[in-house]
């Protein structure tokens, strides 16, 4: 048997910090189903003792998300961020160039910062009309290859559209969706490169 403890890749991740919106935030869930609490102990059930803080706020857009991600890297010894903003520019249709651009200088600042980012990819909803899909679509995996980031290609990654895994809006994850939501996100913190 070999032992994987010489390769434990999280040893310099300590502390992760989750930076979304109500996709993330644990949105009309009850405290202890919040994403961040959920992912802390499906880690830890894979042996990896991490903090989680959980620093996404329902209805932010990727302004809101620039505008504050400052008080999070200021003084801070996060090592890891999982970025999941874009939803709420697609809801209110904002322009995925001025997304892309508020993502891109979140990204700048944490760089500067040395966190390590996984960013988390939306999908924009057809009823926005297929061009804007496209171009916003586009925004995440681009940023990625930019970047040279872990990425996520779709936070709800089996959960969207499915009613069994959402609360009754259609939109938002229910404790079963937040659960597979972790799943994804685990993936990706164990495999981080």
């Amino acid at each position: 048997l070999i032992s994987c403890s010489e390769t434990n890749k999280l040893e310099n991740v300590n502390k992760i910090l989750l930076f979304g919106d109500s996709l993330m935030s644990g949105y009309g869930l009850n405290e202890n189903q919040a994403l961040s609490i959920i992912l802390k102990n499906d880690l830890k059930e894979e042996g990896y003792n991490v903090e989680i803080i959980n620093g996404s706020i329902s209805g932010d857009t990727s302004e809101d998300g620039l505008d504050r991600i400052k008080q999070y890297t200021s003084d801070s010894d996060i090592d890891l961020i999982v970025l999941g903003l874009g939803a709420n520019d697609m809801l209110r249709r904002i322009n995925p160039d001025q997304t892309e651009s508020n993502l891109r200088n979140i990204i700048e600042i944490l760089k500067t910062n040395n966190i390590n980012i996984i960013l988390a990819g939306m999908k924009a909803s057809p009823t926005n009309g297929l061009a804007y899909k496209k171009k916003f679509d586009d925004i995440f995996p681009k940023l990625a290859k930019e970047f040279d980031l872990n990425f996520i290609p779709f936070l709800l990654k089996k959960v969207a559209l499915n009613p069994k895994l959402n609360q009754s809006d259609g939109i938002h994850p229910n404790y079963k969706g937040v659960k597979m939501i972790s799943k994804t996100i685990k993936e990706s913190i164990i495999n981080l490169d």
